[in-house]
This record gives C-alpha cells, structure tokens and sequence, in this order.
C-alpha cells in the first residue's frame, strides 16, 4: 500500500538550523532566517529562483548567491535534501525525521508526487542481499506524465483529429 509521506515540522527544524549556525560560530542573518522559513514552512519542492521568488513576492530582498549559501549550510546541516529531476536546476525540500520517501514526476508539467511503499522498502532490502549488498540508502525516481497532462494531451489530439464519421 503507497501513502503520502509524513509532513515535516517545520519549527523543529528552524530551531535545528538556529543550534547548527550558533555551533558553527555563524551568525544567524535575517536572511538566512527568511530562506530557511521559505523552504521550511513551503509547498513542494522548491528551486533557488522558487525560493528568490517567492520571498521578492513577500517585499523580501535576498540576492541569489546568499539563497545558495544558505541551500550550501542546510545540506551541510542534514536540513534539506537535494534533488536534480532533469530539468536542468536543483530542486529543495524539507528533510523529514526519520522518513523516507519516493517521487514520481511529470515530464510535462514538472508535478511531483512524494509515496511511500513498504514493499518497495522491503524489495531494496532483498535485491540488497541477492547481490551481497547490505542495503544502506536508495532513491527511487519515476517519471511519466500526470493524469492532468494525459486529459489535456488527449483533449488537444480529439480538437485535431478529424471525426471519420464526416469523412464518409
């Protein structure tokens, strides 16, 4: 059975990257703060100019090199993860605690949908063990078109072809 993935909480992370910049001798900008709370207490999985975005959205100004260095601390941090879906940017979300999960992505629209399979987990483990591995960590990545592109393509396919019954 696939469910979706537990959400994050995004407080206790807030205050998990407040503890790493106090224990790494940095300071904790406004900036630094605002990027964070984006990625944080968002929606999805957010790229830099997402992130640069929606703060110029909110009359908040942080240039694009601190949004990366801010991204750089929280992977440093365990924070975010970091994930490349082909469409040539990275993408960012909220690191869970002591979740895993999987994604499936739209070709068309870029769409991601996060689940979760305990018999996915399970299988890791036994391809695992067939080939004398012992399983540590895996992504899984399946990419396709969404429900919502297939009706749209479908619709613009029937607009286009012509109906055979006025043919004859």
């Amino acid at each position: 059975m696939t469910s979706p993935p537990p959400k994050v909480d995004g407080r206790q992370l807030l205050a998990r990257f407040r503890r790493y910049i106090r224990d790494h001798g940095l300071p904790m900008t406004h900036q630094r703060d605002v990027v964070a709370r984006t990625i944080f207490f968002g929606n999805g999985h957010l790229s830099a100019d997402d992130i640069e975005r929606t703060l110029q959205d909110n009359q908040v100004h942080v240039g694009k090199a601190t949004v990366y260095r801010t991204l750089d601390l929280l992977l440093r941090a365990d924070l975010i993860d970091e994930h490349d879906f082909g469409e040539g940017f990275k993408r960012y979300e909220p690191r869970g605690l002591h979740q895993h999960h999987e994604h499936i992505i739209c070709r068309e629209c870029g769409k991601v949908v996060e689940f979760t399979s305990d018999r996915i987990e399970r299988m890791n483990v036994l391809i695992a063990e067939e080939y004398g591995f012992r399983h540590h960590h895996h992504r899984l990545e399946i990419y396709g078109v969404c429900r919502k592109c297939q009706e749209r393509d479908a619709a613009k396919l029937e607009s286009i072809t012509p109906n055979r019954e006025e043919e004859d």
